[in-house]
Formats: structure tokens, C-alpha cells, sequence
């Protein structure tokens, strides 16, 4: 009896030693990003890349800097079974239409082949105009630029419910233009894989 009141005792011991909870921020592709951690009436701010806040009970807060390789051994099942970093193309098209230049055609097989990889991701198609033409008919040519390539995506045998199309119109050039000039780089749409 004496023995199993030592274990539990131990074990009790043992398991106020351990964090309750652990986060470590990880670093965010291309962005800046922070989470703020609250316990105990305690607030802190992790906004370094492996920055760990440790989160005992009964206890403050404890804040640490931790290695990559450290996160990368102590999470390598969790880190493994992420979804891949999402992918961007670019494709342009001709003055005025949803008609592709014929660079932008090439491409196609390429971002077709990369987004059959990701079974089950989404795939949003972002359209855009220069500033040649009003405001309204630019958003809806930007809209029907999506929708083209979100039809074409969806004839290729992608499910409809994946493929998401916007139009943005004139709002936001690659390039910054006075209005009613001709920008062939800002007459795209942009396709985020994820």
C-alpha cells in the first residue's frame, strides 16, 4: 500500500513539472505574425519566431527562446502533417477580354499539374483590369476574368466547390497608373493554391 501511495505521490509531483500547455510560435511565410498567451491573470506576447510560453498550474507564465532543431525533434509528427505553403500564379490576359495571352496559356498546365497535388485544398481565383474604363465595368470584366479561369479549372475536373472567383477591378494595380492607360501587368488574375 505504502508503495502505490509513493508512485501516485511521484507521479502527482511529476506531472505538476510539466507544462499544461505549451505554444511556440513558428515563423510565417513572407509576414510578421504574434500570439498573445493568457493564464493565470498573466498576458504575453510571443512575436519572435520560437518564442515558446510555457503555462504550469498554479504557476506565472514562463516565456522561452527555442532552437529550430529543438521544435523541429520535439514536433516533427505535428510539423509533418501540416498542409503545404500555399502556392501563387499570375496569368495575364488580352485587352478588354477574359481571353489569355499566350504566355499565360503555357502556364496553365503547369498550375493545373500544382493544384491536382493538393487533393481536397482550395484553389481562389483573383481578377483584375488596368484602369482603361469605368469603375463598374472594370470590376465586372475583373469578375468575369475569375470566372473564366474558375470554368476552365472546374472543366479540367476540379470540383466547383473548391474554385472560388473574385474580381477586384481597377483597385489593385502591380502597377500604378493614371487612369485610362493601358498596363498589360495589371490585367491579370491571380490564382493562391492552398
Amino acid at each position: 500500500m505504502k508503495l502505490t501511495a509513493a508512485l501516485s505521490l511521484l507521479l502527482a509531483l511529476l506531472a505538476g513539472c510539466a507544462p499544461a500547455t505549451r505554444v511556440v510560435l513558428l515563423p510565417q511565410e513572407g509576414r510578421q505574425s504574434a500570439v498573445v498567451v493568457e493564464a493565470g491573470g498573466a498576458t504575453t506576447t510571443l512575436a519572435q519566431p520560437y518564442t515558446e510560453a510555457l503555462v504550469y498550474p498554479r504557476q506565472p507564465l514562463e516565456v522561452d527562446q527555442i532552437s529550430p532543431e529543438k521544435v523541429q525533434t520535439r514536433y516533427r509528427e505535428l510539423l509533418a502533417a501540416q498542409p503545404a505553403p500555399e502556392e501563387k500564379f499570375t496569368l495575364y490576359f488580352e485587352t478588354g477580354g477574359a481571353q489569355l495571352t499566350p504566355e499565360s496559356m503555357a502556364q496553365l498546365a503547369d498550375l493545373i499539374s500544382r493544384a491536382r497535388a493538393r487533393p481536397g485544398g482550395e484553389i481562389i481565383v483573383t481578377g483584375h483590369t488596368d484602369s482603361v474604363g469605368a469603375g463598374p465595368a472594370n470590376d465586372q470584366l475583373s469578375l468575369q476574368r475569375a470566372s473564366a479561369i474558375r470554368d476552365l479549372l472546374v472543366t479540367r475536373g476540379f470540383d466547383a466547390s473548391r474554385v472560388d472567383a473574385v474580381g477586384r477591378g481597377e483597385r489593385e494595380p502591380i502597377v500604378v497608373t493614371p487612369d485610362n492607360t493601358p498596363e498589360p501587368r495589371n490585367r491579370r488574375a491571380e490564382i493562391t493554391i492552398r
